[in-house]
């Protein structure tokens, strides 16, 4: 009896350890990518994302492991069970869909150019007005800003939407260079070896705050549409029940207004996603 007792026990013990274990989620990050995500000082990860996993993993009750990842490898790393989700201002695309899932979004991309305040591009069409690239009032905009940038280098961080959008309205013409990070294509168009950059304007905006980009401004539309997508939790395609807790939590932190909050603190505008 006393045998059966003791048996009892440790399968309960077991079972409740295999049930914490799965209630740590580790979530990758860019480390890289201000004021989304980022390494501030003693190397800890801050951001946007940062406070927005925390906070859907306190309502998932779950406990956050967040790591950074260097872009190249961030999905083939979660693919490979390195970790559990990303969330890097990663965009929903359907050539990402092909190999991974998405939870449901918790922010809008919004992209724009930047070039120096002395540059020929420094005033591009539409500067600072909201614009989607699937709308006919983009067409002429759009072509107006093919001859600006004709023989151009810009810059755009390499498997990115900001890339996709390039080739896509831009393949002919402009002098397109990727690059690992936004912050080495923001180090060449300060230091000359680039006319111009396109990233995520809540990016762009944080960086050109910084005395290395002194001299640097957003120019043309603030850039929306299906190239961009919206930005979501990315995870495997297997991980369905995961996959539905980060979409209830994210609908209701968009609902209640915490996704806003956190924008507005990050970028000082809300970049919650739109019905």
């Amino acid at each position: 009896m006393k045998l059966k007792i003791i048996l009892s026990a440790i399968g309960l013990l077991a079972t409740a350890h295999v049930a914490q274990a799965e209630d740590v989620i580790r979530i990758a990050t860019e480390g890289a990518y201000a004021p989304w995500n980022f390494s501030g000082p003693n190397n800890v990860l801050e951001g946007f994302e940062i406070d927005l996993a925390n906070e859907l993993c306190e309502r998932m009750k779950a406990k956050c492991e967040i790591v950074a990842q260097n872009w190249d490898g961030i999905i083939p790393s979660l693919t490979a069970g390195k970790y559990d989700a990303i969330m890097a201002a990663m965009s929903i695309t359907p050539k990402r869909e092909e190999v991974m899932a998405f939870s449901a979004p918790y922010a809008a991309a919004i992209n724009s150019f930047a070039a120096m305040e002395d540059s020929d591009l420094a005033n591009l069409p539409e500067t600072g007005k909201p614009l989607s690239v699937d709308s006919e009032a983009a067409k002429p905009v759009l072509e107006e800003i093919a001859k600006k940038i004709q023989g151009k280098a810009v810059g755009v961080q390499g498997s990115t939407t900001a890339s996709a959008f390039m080739e896509q309205y831009f393949q002919v013409g402009a002098d397109v260079r990727e690059y690992k990070t936004t912050e080495e294509h923001n180090f060449d168009l300060a230091s000359a070896r680039l006319d111009a950059v396109v990233a995520n304007a809540t990016v762009l905006a944080a960086a050109l705050e910084k005395d290395d980009m002194k001299g640097a401004k957003l120019t043309g539309p603030l850039f929306s549409g299906k190239v961009f997508g919206m930005i979501g939790v990315g995870l495997r395609k297997e991980d369905t029940a995961l996959k539905a807790r980060f979409d209830d939590v994210i609908k209701a932190a968009v609902a209640d207004g915490t996704v806003k909050k956190l924008s507005e603190k990050w970028f000082k505008v809300d970049v919650s996603p739109q019905e």
